[in-house]
């Protein structure tokens, strides 16, 4: 992305930001900062850098000295006005005269709390809220160069997950599975692999389980969630497998996932509230018996990480708009005894819903 680029974006910000009656935003290494200016330091050296753009004037970013080489070369810099500090300098007096001593600013979730109570001791009459709750809709709604991004990392994750299903399953342990997952992730373009999810047989009945020591056997359903980022943008993807032939019940649950799947693609459109999107997938394992088995909110935002808004979850009265990229991803969940889950991204356009994966949602079988 060009430098005019991100100057569109912290525009954006700031009139977002300025409705919101806010005095500005306060950013600190982690996504937000890579999505309104390029600039995407570490965030574990606990040196402080920190972005203001306030509600008038220019965007300020302040760096370790250390780094100012390295932040003079970000795509958006010379839309900055950079000042670095050394150790030994109190960073924190630096930002507080970049701010309206009566303010209320958004901060980025990312934010350690010692930077945040170091700036309330140093300017007590400003305050904050959190970037996601203050303004939802900033990075909710992504513009074609992002939806290309998120569409390519959704293809990789199909790679992925269509290598995989030549895996051997039986007979070894879930980590041992995710680990091999999780290669094929790298191998396949991602440069960050956020999590691989391998749920076997009993373990697959719960949603918050990732890959343990349990041995995959012979009659498994086997739930593979995975996700990871490719250049700078999130994949996440969910399939159920079966090893070997699936018996008549967990084919009819598996079914009924995708059924709900669809329904709830179906109902993506502009202006749709959020909540809307998850009753039509409950609609669907409700009427089914199975209601009380689908036990989290049938998908979220994806972007610059693996979850972020929109949340498609009962009480979200958020409408979709165009641009908005997010998950689908329903499931059953029978205790004791197997999951299935399906998911994938899809963004809502003028007319509707648009999957960015493609690879198919059948349950397979493997050895």
């Amino acid at each position: 992305m060009a430098r005019e680029d991100y100057e569109r974006r912290m525009a954006r910000a700031v009139r977002a930001a300025e409705d919101a009656g806010l005095a500005g935003l306060i950013v600190t290494p982690g996504p937000a900062m890579g999505w309104l200016c390029g600039y995407a330091p570490p965030r574990s050296r606990g040196l402080l850098t920190m972005l203001v753009v306030p509600v008038g004037g220019r965007p300020k970013l302040l760096v370790p000295a250390e780094d100012k080489a390295v932040a003079e070369r970000a795509a958006a810099a010379g839309a900055l006005e950079l000042s670095a500090w050394a150790e030994g300098a109190d960073p924190y007096g630096v930002v507080v005269k970049w701010l309206s001593q009566q303010g209320r600013y958004g901060v980025s979730d990312m934010t350690w709390a010692r930077d945040l109570l170091a700036l309330q001791r140093a300017a007590p009459g400003t305050s904050y809220i959190a970037l996601t709750e203050a303004l939802p809709m900033l990075r909710a709604v992504k513009d074609a160069f992002e939806v290309e991004r998120l569409s390519e990392a959704a293809a990789a994750s199909d790679a992925t997950y269509e290598a995989a299903l030549g895996l051997r399953f039986a007979g070894r342990r879930e980590r041992e599975v995710a680990a091999d997952v999780a290669r094929l992730l790298t191998e396949g373009g991602h440069d960050v692999v956020a999590f691989t999810v391998v749920g076997s047989g009993p373990e697959g009945a719960d949603p918050g389980h990732e890959a343990g020591e349990r041995v995959i056997a012979d009659g498994d359903m086997v739930v593979l969630h995975v996700a990871g980022l490719k250049d700078g943008y999130c994949s996440n993807t969910a399939r159920t497998v079966h090893v070997g032939p699936p018996s008549a019940e967990e084919r009819k649950v598996h079914d009924l996932v995708r059924e709900a799947q669809q329904a709830a693609f179906e109902a993506v459109r502009p202006g749709a509230a959020c909540q809307e999107i998850d009753r039509a997938a409950r609609r669907v394992i409700k009427a089914a018996g199975y209601g009380e088995y689908f036990t989290h909110r049938t998908g979220h935002g994806v972007g610059a990480v693996p979850h972020e808004p929109p949340y498609l979850v009962e009480g979200e009265q958020l409408p979709l708009a165009p641009g908005m990229c997010f998950s689908i991803e329903p499931g059953i969940y029978l205790p004791g005894r197997f999951g299935a889950r399906v998911g994938d991204t899809v963004t809502c356009t003028e007319t509707g819903g648009r999957w960015l994966n493609g690879s198919d949602r059948a349950m397979a079988v493997v050895e």
